[in-house]
Formats: C-alpha cells, structure tokens, sequence
C-alpha cells in the first residue's frame, strides 16, 4: 500500500517536471494516468482485508462504515482543492501540493503503522485489569494479533 502511494507521488511529481521542462503531451499525461491508476489500486485493493484484520468481527461495520466516511471526506477536501490550485495558481502548482498532501499521508502511515507481521502475536500485560478478566485468561502476561478495541486502544508496541 506504501509502495502504491509512493508511486502516485513520484507519478504527479513526474508529470508536474515534465510539464514544466517539455510541456504537456497525451503519451505523457495518459501513462501518468495509468501509474496513478496502478499506485490507486494498490493502496486500495488491500484496504478491505487491512480494516478486517483490525478490528473483531462485532466491530467490522463500524470500522468499514467509518473508512468511507473518511476517505469520503477526504475526497471532499482534496477535489475542489485540486480544483481551486488549478484555476489560481496552475496544473503543476495544483500537482505538486497534492503530491505533497499525499506525501503527508504516508510519513503519517509511516509513524503510526505497528511494525512487525500481519498476524505477529505481540506479548503484553495489562495492568489495568483484574487477573480474573477473561481478556487475560488467567495470565497477566499473554500475547495475541495485534488487534484495535476497548483494550488496545491504539497502535503500539505496548498496550
């Protein structure tokens, strides 16, 4: 997904040095098309199976309605900016603040996302639990798939 974001960047980046150095041609702009198509679609196509891994079945429709809220609300923001940089300030000042936004995101992603496996059990312990809780099963210590909810309310490497 990281990659396909950073492929979207380096397309507008491209394109935007492309239009400043040899002007704007179809070839140009129709295989800028297809690369941020591809980067789109690989930040995309992965997002379902990442919201499900995140979250416990019982959860799963909050999380996915919240995620097209989202990205709803971004598009929101991000259209009539594209549009009003265009129109004021011209197409590569409208591409190199976006690119720019996009950018944004993934240091973003790059500071918030766990390191480690998909599925990597991360040991912890919860002190602000009773023994008998059946989060714990008995155990203070115990280690499960890092998973989002009223007892890991955040992404961490320590609850």
């Amino acid at each position: 997904m990281l990659a396909g974001a950073g492929l979207m960047v380096v397309t507008l980046l491209t394109l935007a040095a492309g239009i400043v150095f040899g002007g704007l041609a179809w070839s140009g702009l129709l295989g800028a098309w297809l690369a941020v198509g591809l980067g789109y679609a690989a930040v995309l196509t992965p997002s379902g199976r990442l919201l499900r891994r995140s979250a416990h079945p019982q959860d799963r429709p909050a999380l996915f309605a919240a995620q097209f809220a989202l990205s709803h609300a971004c598009w929101l923001l991000t259209y009539p900016l594209s549009g009003w940089l265009m129109t004021e300030f011209g197409v590569v000042a409208a591409l190199v603040v976006l690119a720019g936004l996009a950018s944004l995101g993934i240091a973003v992603c790059f500071i918030q996302w766990p390191a480690g496996g998909e599925d990597e059990a991360l040991e912890h312990s919860h002190d602000n639990l009773p023994l008998d809780h059946p989060h714990l099963d008995g155990h203070r210590t115990h280690s499960h798939p890092l998973v989002i909810d009223d007892f890991h309310p955040r992404w961490t490497d320590q609850f």
